[in-house]
């Protein structure tokens, strides 16, 4: 199979699948070796890049993966239906940090690092395909542990994990200085509340006893 013929070999298979296709599983169908197969991708890569084009081939951690060029997105919103925009609180991305730099890990090993309740972030996360379980600590009530997925990797637009930046002590506790601030407000709001229901209270007996002075 000549050059030409293997890098339309690759399209197709790209365009086809949709998803990610593992280096292993290209080389088998161009009968080719692995370093031989990225090299040819990679090939592909460059040409998509630098000529106008409305796809590229992105490389995601020992996968490749056909998309669309960023660029266009203005375009394509007029023929597709638009999903709603995934928000990242500052929550979500201090606990996807944690989640993405101690991976594998537990709500509570998360818990200890921000100092406050994570459920809500963690299972947020999984709703947007950031995260996802990777298996079982093996551990009195065997908690679940969670890592970071493909489309994390997709999103942020890094290969691998070993890309990410290296993370310093002070950010963490940047994190949990937030994070205790988030309680606080938690605090403050719950207060505010209580205060709020005792205030409607003193009005409905306010209410109440007048009804039965004038009886």
């Amino acid at each position: 199979m000549k050059l030409d013929e293997m890098e339309a070999a690759i399209e197709a298979i790209l365009f086809t699948m949709g998803g990610s296709v593992e280096v292993e599983r290209i080389a088998a169908a161009i009968e080719q070796d692995k370093e031989t197969t990225i090299k040819i991708v990679h090939n592909l890569m460059d040409k998509y890049a630098s000529n106008l084009r409305g796809i590229k081939i992105i490389e995601l951690d020992g996968a490749f993966q056909m998309c669309t060029k960023p660029e266009y997105y203005e375009q394509l919103i007029k023929v597709v239906t638009v999903q709603r925009r995934q928000v990242l609180t500052d929550a979500l991305l201090e606990t996807l940090s944690i989640i993405a730099y101690k991976q594998p890990c537990t709500r509570l090993e998360i818990e200890k690092i921000r100092g406050v309740s994570s459920d809500k972030a963690v299972s947020k996360l999984v709703e947007y395909g950031l995260v996802g379980e990777i298996g079982r600590l093996d551990a009195p009530g065997r908690p679940i542990l969670f890592g970071t997925t493909e489309a994390f990797l997709r999103t942020f637009g890094v290969t691998s994990l070993d890309e990410l930046p290296v993370i310093s002590e002070d950010l963490m506790e940047e994190f949990k200085t937030q994070a205790e601030m988030e309680i606080e407000q938690e605090a403050s709001e719950a207060e505010a509340a209580n205060s709020s229901d005792e205030s409607d209270s003193d009005d409905s007996m306010d209410e109440e006893s007048i009804f039965h002075i004038d009886l």
